[in-house]
């Protein structure tokens, strides 16, 4: 009888790449977090200003750990026009949401962000 021998894996952690945190994508951690405020402060009253529910606080961890491990890292685009599909479809459903709700409203509330986000849409276009 031959008995298997169990192969030693080296730690998953040892073959990531290290996250993204260029000045591109600090940007867009920003961007992401005041969309976020925006949404979380007309949608979920009660809120201090600035802060998230834990629902809207857990969504912005995630789109943070996507930015973090986004492939295109600073040459990325705006994510609706990206061709990879990072979030899961959950996810991608309720982010969508908060943009499509926040992104009209980022020019009044935080306009350099929402000049720079529309900037880096342009560029991605031409």
């Amino acid at each position: 009888m031959r008995t298997m021998q169990m192969r030693a894996h080296p730690p998953r952690a040892a073959g990531l790449r290290p996250a993204n945190s260029g000045r591109r994508i600090q940007r867009e951690r920003r961007t992401i977090a005041a969309m976020m405020a925006i949404y979380c402060r007309d949608h979920h009253k009660g809120q201090a200003p600035n802060e998230c529910c834990d629902d809207c606080a857990k969504l912005l961890r995630y789109a943070h750990q996507r930015l973090d491990v986004c492939v295109f890292g600073e040459s990325k685009s705006a994510c609706n026009d990206c061709t990879t599909h990072c979030y899961s479809p959950t996810m991608r459903g309720r982010i969508t949401e908060v943009m499509r709700y926040a992104g009209p409203r980022m020019p009044r509330r935080h306009p350099l962000l929402g000049l720079m986000h529309f900037l880096d849409r342009l560029r991605t276009r031409f």
